[in-house]
């Protein structure tokens, strides 16, 4: 029963991970398909956290599954999934981040938001998304150099970020350095909330109901980071099972995977996907091989509606 239980759970999640995959390659594809998307900031940010969500939960699965078949690999290689999961783990809430921010601008500062709407400053949010991402994973990168000598490396483990601590130490520093970024995160998303509600609250007529749709989309952006958030605490939750039992471990980071993992990325679908009007024909005309004429100008007439920019 055990076992047949444990097939039933590894078939579910892959199941899972299949649709996620699915419904996020197809809104990658409707987004490069569309000029006016690929030139809108907001769209921009959008298929980066597609792409990223994509990436981290290919790495993720991958670790999951290895620890569930109790498959070892080097510890160089453990290193190296760790470092690439913390990483792109941490560029998906930055980059919501940066969408409450872009969004704040739009509906708080619209004269201001065509500034910060060229090329070259999404060129370097993007590159900040990045390079503040890999921070995390340098202090755990550099914590293992200085302990971990070159025969070790070759040594197989049973992945998991526990593996790569040496020394208690580096289990507090990695928690500081992410309870660092979850207060500062948090700050962020908070302070956008606030002003995109204060301004909703003033505005009339039209400006009303886009400062008041724009307030619930940070709302949703800010429930996504929280289960993002939480899910980067997970491993030492995690860790501290895995002293217990290995049976309850496993059980344990099913749950936190689908729940933490998938759950908070399936928002982004809704978010954009589904309230965004735009978007959605758009994604519609894809999703049924382009067999609906009509629906094609919804998504063209995004070039002329940019004053409508909160969603």
């Amino acid at each position: 029963c055990n076992g047949l239980r444990f097939m039933a759970d590894v078939i579910i999640i892959q199941v899972l991970v299949g649709i996620f995959l699915y419904i996020n390659g197809l809104m990658i594809f409707t987004f490069f398909m569309k000029e006016a998307f690929r030139t809108d900031t907001r769209y921009i940010l959008f298929a980066h956290m597609l792409f990223v969500d994509s990436s981290v939960m290919v790495a993720t699965n991958l670790a999951v599954l290895f620890m569930h078949y109790a498959v070892v690999i080097p510890f160089e290689a453990c290193i190296v999934l760790n470092l690439i999961m913390i990483w792109l783990e941490f560029c998906t809430p930055l980059t919501l981040v940066a969408m409450c921010l872009e969004r704040y601008v739009a509906v708080c500062k619209p004269l201001r938001h065509a500034a910060i709407s060229t090329p070259r400053i999404r060129v370097v949010g993007l590159l900040l998304i990045w390079g503040l991402g890999c921070v995390p994973a340098l202090v755990i990168l550099l914590s293992c150099a200085a302990l971990v000598s070159v025969k070790q490396l070759t040594v197989r483990v049973l992945c998991s970020l526990n593996a790569l601590i040496v020394i208690e130490w580096q289990r507090y520093l990695q928690i500081a350095v992410f309870k660092f970024y979850f207060l500062l995160m948090s700050m962020v998303i908070a302070f956008t909330y606030v002003k995109v509600a204060a301004a909703a609250r003033s505005a009339s007529g039209e400006d009303s109901k886009s400062s008041a749709k724009g307030t619930r989309t940070v709302a949703l952006h800010a429930i996504q980071l929280l289960l993002c958030l939480i899910q980067l605490l997970t491993p030492w939750l995690e860790m501290a099972v895995l002293q217990i039992s290995v049976v309850i471990y496993a059980k344990i980071r099913i749950v936190n995977f689908v729940v933490f993992m998938i759950a908070p990325r399936c928002l982004s679908p809704l978010i954009y996907g589904l309230r965004d009007q735009n978007f959605f024909q758009a994604l519609k005309h894809f999703a049924i091989f382009g067999l609906n004429k009509k629906i094609q100008p919804g998504a063209s007439r995004l070039v002329s509606c940019k004053r409508n920019i909160p969603l």
